[in-house]
């Protein structure tokens, strides 16, 4: 394709300092996260390894974007679930679902924001976050016929039935529930998996 283009690429020093190699100038996180919203591509080596940090860069700009007061986007329960999952069997599993849940966030938020703008008044939020709420349940009935697809074998989870499209229903707490108890049994399934290979 021609209009893909090579990252740009970073060097940090041993001083902490960043240099963009395609402006030949030292930048900042600031910066960086400045490239992040431009959609601006890039990938950060150590100038003296030549590893590849990138991954340790973005999450030390996520670090900075949360420690800024009024933006913060991770939930403590979010962060905390995340950190449980590290050795877990499900491990493997949470890269790609949160890639894909973000990846049709993303591919939505036209629509999420043109009816946050349209819903101004005392009852704005709560449509929206039934609309997220819904979203969020698509989401994982999509993943599971994606997962189901990648283990043929197993069969695959219950996938909620689709809500109406003139007006979603409220979120309950059986609804919730019900998430869980499915992502309770795709760990078991996962588990069940890795004990046997």
């Amino acid at each position: 394709m021609a209009h893909d283009k090579q990252p740009i690429t970073i060097k940090k020093y041993a001083n902490r300092r960043l240099y963009n190699t395609g402006t030949s100038a030292y930048v900042t996180l600031e910066d960086l996260a400045g490239m992040v919203k431009k959609g601006e591509d890039f990938v950060v080596f150590d100038a003296k390894s030549g590893e590849d940090i990138t991954r340790s860069v973005l999450t030390q700009i996520i670090f900075e974007q949360e420690g800024k007061g009024g933006q913060s986007l991770l939930p403590i329960a979010f962060l905390r679930q995340l950190i449980r999952f590290y050795g877990d069997s499900m491990q493997m599993l949470v890269p790609t679902y949160l890639e894909f849940s973000i990846d049709k966030l993303t591919s939505e938020q036209g629509r999420f924001r043109d009816k946050m703008a349209s819903g101004i008044g005392p009852h704005a939020l709560g449509p929206s976050f039934v609309s997220l709420e819904e979203q969020a349940r698509k989401n994982m009935a999509l993943f599971n016929q994606a997962l189901a697809m990648f283990t043929p074998f197993v069969a695959p989870l219950a996938t909620p039935e689709p809500l109406p499209e003139a007006e979603p229903a409220p979120t309950t707490k059986s609804d919730i529930e019900d998430m869980k108890r499915q992502l309770d049994e795709m760990q078991k399934r996962i588990e069940g998996i890795t004990h046997k290979e």
